[in-house]
């Protein structure tokens, strides 16, 4: 499936064109690798790294939609990696 189509479909944007612009300004990894071409290959597995509203997602895919669904239908789709990773950080508080 198309890397653009699958983020529209994920509802990480609100049009495919929106995100074949992320893709065609060289803003997106898929597996650690940048890429330019919104038509590019995603498939379960994949992990995304793109930035969106002021921070950095990375996301692992987990299944390929076959439309843009509700949110909660869009969000099986994926795995949160920066949510895990934020769970087994710990602050130490101020001293």
């Amino acid at each position: 499936m198309r890397v653009d189509k699958w983020l529209w479909q994920a509802r990480f944007f609100k049009s495919r064109a929106l995100a074949a612009d992320l893709a065609e300004g060289g803003h997106l990894r898929i597996n650690g690798q940048p890429t330019r071409k919104p038509g590019h290959g995603v498939g379960v597995g994949d992990v995304l790294t793109f930035p969106q509203a002021n921070r950095i997602r990375v996301i692992r895919v987990t299944a390929l939609g076959y439309r843009r669904g509700p949110a909660d239908e869009a969000q099986r789709l994926y795995d949160d990696l920066d949510a895990q990773q934020g769970e087994d950080e710990t602050i130490a508080p101020l001293e």
